[in-house]
Parts: structure tokens; sequence; C-alpha cells
């Protein structure tokens, strides 16, 4: 299911870091100390709105696409069949652990007492994983054949008619509300109530097979940002027309959120434009730093996020899930013993849930830190 690679490739430091931050950010996201509340930037906007975390996810599918300008050239030099049965491996793959991951782990306490499997038919179909192999599929599709003018041409069209069918397939009053909107509907019908994300206020899928096409847009202006990069991006003009352009999309989201809402859970196509925006900026600022000034201070410890970003965020779930599934007395479980027991003593209140969530991104990190040392790179 993985390919390990020991051979050294030359990459893109900048690109690395920028990955590394996000699934650094991703992890401390995901496992929040408990015993406190929560600082609120660390928190997802609960419909509209927009918070640091709601940056996490957009901006690893923007890193997506922006590895993919680096390999599309060999991709492009080999045979139709050989791409297509890549792609469709990787996608298949991806998707695959993803699914799992949601089952993980596998079984559940029976009422009787012992184990029975967790029936298939609760299981969660889309989720994190799930959405980055089809946005992967699709971007990978497009820019085998097509150029990079039609591409942004089709994100266009895409982000339009994703407002157009939001608009005029949901419930006419609440077009955009969660229980009523077209891609809530849509979900359902496909893939019933059994297989959606049930953890919200209602049963919703903030990763469902509908909103996941605005988010293919996310991989292709990172495809497209990647190009620039290669071209221009080194230079202080290449970094100026990134910020230019951030600036841009960022405006144009906001002025867009007046009458289609920012929202990351029906990751609407301002959504879609504004952390895009957000994207270019951090990667101008990353270049102009590390590939300019050539500053290495807190690099490395990034860059090792960034050589395995997908295995160490994977680990960081399953790890996470069988930490609260281990019970060490008074209603606790590992994690909340650890937090509540440890952080929330030391350190008192949402500092204190924080410096869990650190303390356990800085264990995955150790993970990658011994795969980096010993050039271990898996590619998912």
């Amino acid at each position: 299911m993985a390919e390990v690679i020991t051979k050294k490739t030359e990459r893109f430091l900048s690109l690395d870091v920028f990955r590394g931050l996000t699934i650094a950010l991703m992890i401390v996201v995901n496992t929040p100390g408990t015993g406190a509340k929560i600082y609120a930037y660390l928190i997802h906007a609960q419909w509209f709105g927009f918070t640091l975390a709601d940056l996490v996810f957009p901006s690893f599918l923007f890193a997506v696409g922006n590895s993919l300008s680096f390999s599309m050239n060999k991709m492009k030099q080999a045979p139709a069949k050989e791409v297509w049965f890549k792609i469709i491996k990787r996608t298949v793959i991806i998707f695959l652990l993803g699914y799992l991951m949601y089952w993980f782990p596998f079984f559940k306490s029976a009422e009787g007492g012992g184990l029975m499997l967790k029936p298939i038919g609760e299981t969660r179909i889309m989720g994190v994983l799930q959405r980055i192999a089809l946005c992967y599929f699709f971007a990978s599709v497009i820019f085998y054949y097509l150029s990079e003018k039609v591409a942004l041409i089709l994100s266009g069209i895409i982000l339009l008619g994703y407002w157009a069918i939001l608009y005029l397939f949901g419930e006419p009053g609440a077009v955009l509300e969660m229980a009523t909107n077209a891609a809530s509907k849509f979900d359902l019908s496909i893939l019933g109530l059994g297989h959606i994300y049930k953890k919200d206020s209602i049963p919703f899928d903030p990763e469902g097979i509908l909103s996941t096409l605005p988010a293919i847009v996310n991989v292709v202006l990172g495809y497209v940002a990647g190009i620039f990069i290669q071209k221009k991006g080194k230079s202080f003009e290449g970094i100026a027309k990134l910020l230019m352009f951030g600036f841009a999309l960022t405006s144009l989201a906001l002025w867009w959120d007046l009458i289609f809402p920012i929202s990351k859970k029906l990751w609407t196509s301002p959504f879609v434009l504004y952390t895009v925006g957000l994207d270019l900026s951090i990667m101008a600022v990353l270049i102009y730093f590390i590939e300019l000034k050539k500053v290495k201070a807190g690099i490395a410890f990034f860059d090792v996020f960034g050589k395995n970003p997908l295995f160490i965020y994977l680990f960081s779930e399953l790890f996470y899930i069988v930490l609260r599934l281990i019970p060490v007395g008074n209603g606790l479980d590992a994690f909340e013993w650890v937090s509540e027991k440890i952080f929330q003593n030391i350190v008192p209140g949402a500092f204190g849930s924080l410096l869990t969530a650190l303390a356990f991104m800085l264990l995955c990190w150790l993970l990658g830190y011994a795969l980096h040392k010993k050039r271990i790179y898996i590619k998912i």
C-alpha cells in the first residue's frame, strides 16, 4: 500500500516546509486537550465564518497541487496507460486508507459482552483522505490532458457552477442551512444516513461528495502556483506577484462573501478563493526567507513533517483513536488523563489544552524524525 523511497531526491524546500506547517497545525487542531475550553481560532467555524483551523485542510490540498506540478512533466512523458494506472492506484490507496481509518478499530463492544465487528453499514465513506484522493485524481487528469489556461477556466466554471447548484437545488428560504442545502441533500441521497459524519449538530458530512467539487480547485490553483514558482518564484518579482495574486483572491473572496458566505463545512466558492489567496501569501513569505534569505531557524523541524506528510497524518489519527480507547480509571481514557491530570494541573485552561495538542504533535514529529534520519520517505 505504500512505496518506500530510500534514495535522495531533489526537493523544493519551501514546499516541504509549507506542507510541514500544514501537517503540524492539522495535528494540533485535531487533538486539543480535554478538561478546558479551546482557543477559538483552533476550532472550525460553526457554519459561516473563518478561523485558523479552517485554513489547514485547504492548504494541504493546495500543497498537493503544488507538489503535482513538479511531477506532471514526467507523467506527460509516460504512456497514457502507465499514467492512468499510477493515478488510479494512488487514488484507491489513499481513499481506502481514509475509509479504514474511520472504521478503525473495526470492533465494538457487544451487548451480551465480548466484541463484535462494526457494521459496514455504519462506516463513514467520505473523509479527509478520501477528499484528498478524489481531488488528486481529478487534478491529475485535468493537467495530464489540459493546459493551465483551460484548467483555470474550468476552475471558474466549477466555482460558479457550485454556487448555482447550491442556490437552485437547496430548499427555498434555507438554501445554505446545514440540513437543507443541496450538498447535504445530495450526500444523504447517495451515501445514506449510515455513512454520513454524525459528530456535528446534525448528521452532515463536511467532506461530502458534492462539496468535493470546489475543493478540486484548491489543488488546481496549487498546481498553477507551483508552475509559477518554478519559473519565477525564486525572485523578488515572483514573490511580489504571489503576494499580489494572494491579495486579489482574498479581496475577491471577501466581496463574494457578502452574497455567498465563506464556509469551510460547505466549502463554498469564496472559501476556496480566500484560502488559496492566503496560501499564496504564505508561500511568498516562505520563499523569501527560505530560498532568498537562506534562513535556517526552524526549517528542519517542519521539513520533517513535509517529507512524510500523509503517513504522519494517518499515524496521528490512529494513535489518537487508540489513546482514546485505553481506560485508565475515574472515567478517563489515556488521552484525557494526560491532558487533565498533567497539563491542566501545570497550566489550567485553554493554554493547557494547547500544550496537550503540541505534546501530541511532537510525538508524531519524533516518528517523522526517525524516518527522516534513516532517509525513509513513505509515498502513499
